[in-house]
């Protein structure tokens, strides 16, 4: 008898499940949806129609609780806060924090995501009718890691590797690389969580658009960011990548090319970065042209001084159809919101010297990841084509 009732116990309470869930989905505000990086079963942040984000925290205990950039949240009786945010957020990827009582942290709800230098939470807008970076029924590649030993830095490190949906299937092929760098306070993840590279690289592929290539994202962040006696913010800056061209060359191409099936020659390597990856990118790819047939820069930090173009990386400019001949494809993205005339004016500088280079400016975008994003999909159908 009294297994009969636990029996009947638990059949009412399963019967009784969707309703429950029903009655509280109706408490939701009206048009939103779970942000789609919360955790599994964590109903808030939630997405508006209008583009509004709506911030649930638990803290019973605290005095205050912000979300960054969005101000101060208002405390509920049931010791929940709540704030929504008083504009429509743009359109894509874009961080934030909690702060509690003047502790940032990462919201609990959601997944973590490295930038700023540290693990901080991310909110995703819609962007309505596009899906060129969302998961689809294609065949799907691999995004693994791999360690290496670095003897510059007298460490162990770890690079991202992204191998198309074809590699484990063909164990003869090899494919072509781009080695792909990240923003500053960034790292190696952050290209295939942030810019969802690896779904952007399978609806390419899967759509004939792009070659199968591998992608290799390490981390350009070397040495901290600080500045030291006597030096200024610039100086700390060169010193804070100073030694990853180094890096790339003299090790993780090496161990890419000794732990994956890859063609070696120049013609099948390309660099591309984001901001501060771009800076890193032009110094290593412009110094070393034997090795890289494929340019790009996506909100690339840094210039070339058009004025000294003719000595600025070492004299590479100079002879226009040399470096037309060796470069395949010079990329330089920008987002029209962050303001491009720098980059445009670089294009087109360089074009009107003789240099063949293509520009692209994503419509509507700043500083952020659906730039990158854009530039990426752009830059990869360029890779690895017969000129």
């Amino acid at each position: 008898m009294l297994m009969k009732n636990v029996l009947k116990l638990i059949l009412s309470s399963l019967l009784m499940f969707p309703f429950t869930m029903n009655a509280q989905q109706q408490d939701f505000p009206a048009g939103t949806t779970p942000n789609e990086h919360n955790i599994n079963g964590a109903d808030y942040p939630r997405i508006g129609e209008d583009r509004r984000v709506h911030f649930r925290i638990h803290a019973p205990n605290a005095q205050k609780v912000e979300i960054s950039f969005r101000g101060e949240m208002t405390k509920e009786a049931d010791g929940y806060w709540s704030l929504v945010s008083k504009e429509p957020e743009v359109i894509g990827f874009h961080y934030y924090q909690v702060i509690i009582d003047g502790v940032s942290a990462a919201d609990p709800n959601g997944k973590p995501f490295f930038g700023m230098g540290k693990w901080v939470s991310g909110i995703e807008i819609p962007e309505k009718g596009v899906d060129y970076y969302s998961i689809k029924n294609v065949p799907h590649g691999l995004i693994s890691q791999s360690w290496y030993y670095s003897d510059i830095r007298k460490e162990w490190r770890r690079c991202i590797v992204y191998t198309p949906a074809e590699y484990d299937k063909n164990p003869t092929k090899k494919y072509p690389v781009l080695y792909l760098q990240h923003g500053m306070g960034e790292n190696e993840t952050s290209w295939a969580n942030q810019g969802k590279m690896n779904f952007i690289m399978d609806n390419l592929i899967a759509e004939g658009k792009a070659k199968p290539m591998i992608v290799v994202m390490d981390n350009g962040n070397i040495e901290v960011f600080k500045t030291n006696s006597g030096e200024t913010p610039e100086d700390a800056r060169k010193r804070f990548g100073a030694e990853f061209p180094a890096i790339l060359v003299n090790e993780i191409i090496p161990h890419i090319e000794s732990n994956f099936r890859t063609l070696t020659d120049r013609d099948n390597r390309a660099m591309a970065g984001l901001s501060w990856g771009g800076l890193l990118t032009f110094n290593t790819t412009l110094n070393n042209l034997d090795k890289f047939a494929y340019i790009g820069g996506f909100s690339g930090a840094g210039s070339i001084d058009l004025k000294q173009l003719d000595t600025v990386y070492g004299g590479v400019f100079k002879n226009r159809k040399a470096f037309n001949d060796k470069v395949h494809v010079f990329f330089l993205g920008i987002g029209s919101e962050e303001h491009p005339e720098r980059t445009k004016n670089l294009s087109d500088g360089l074009q009107a010297a003789g240099i063949n280079t293509i520009y692209y400016e994503s419509p509507g975008t700043a500083h952020e990841f659906l730039t990158w994003r854009r530039c990426l999909k752009e830059f990869a159908p360029l890779l690895f084509k017969t000129k």
